[in-house]
């Protein structure tokens, strides 16, 4: 691994005696965790959909009473309208059951390991990646935000 003056701070430093393969290990680790992260997203994006569309509903049977359909607009208020999404399921329902089943055990056990076996330092994996593919010396490629160019200089992400 490649270091340089102004390495990482502290905070994401390997501590005395983890070996590379924890390193590995709990980079992995959280790297499932930030997956489950995404679909617990694409869980809430799905929860916001469905429900915009349950309340486009509304509309929907009021525009079809207006039209002279009063048989389609009590059929969709009371097939659709309100319907669980699964049985006995709405999708508020479906999102707490991820977060307590297995969304939050997840984050927990993945919190617990970092804190028992890198001394609670979080994202060592990525931290020492960054080490290593940074340009010495290079003003975009400092290790700490602290460590940058003054204000006005230089680029980054």
């Amino acid at each position: 691994m490649i270091r340089h003056d102004d390495g990482p701070d502290l905070a994401h430093r390997r501590p005395e005696g983890v070996s590379d393969e924890t390193v590995e290990a709990l980079g992995s680790l959280s790297k499932a965790l930030e997956t489950t992260e995404r679909a617990r997203g694409h869980l809430y994006s799905f929860h916001q959909l469905t429900g915009t569309a349950d309340l486009e509903l509304d509309r929907a049977v009021e525009l079809l009473r207006k039209a002279g359909h009063p048989d389609w607009a009590e059929t969709v208020r009371t097939q659709v309208l309100g319907r669980n999404v699964i049985p006995g399921h709405w999708t508020f329902q479906i999102v707490e059951a991820y977060d307590a089943t297995y969304h939050r055990p997840f984050k927990e056990i993945e919190q617990a390991a970092v804190e028992e076996l890198a001394e609670g330092r979080d994202h060592l994996y990525e931290a020492e990646m960054k080490e290593a593919r940074r340009t010495a010396g290079h003003p975009d490629h400092t290790a700490r935000p602290d460590s940058g160019p003054p204000s006005g200089a230089g680029g980054g992400r």
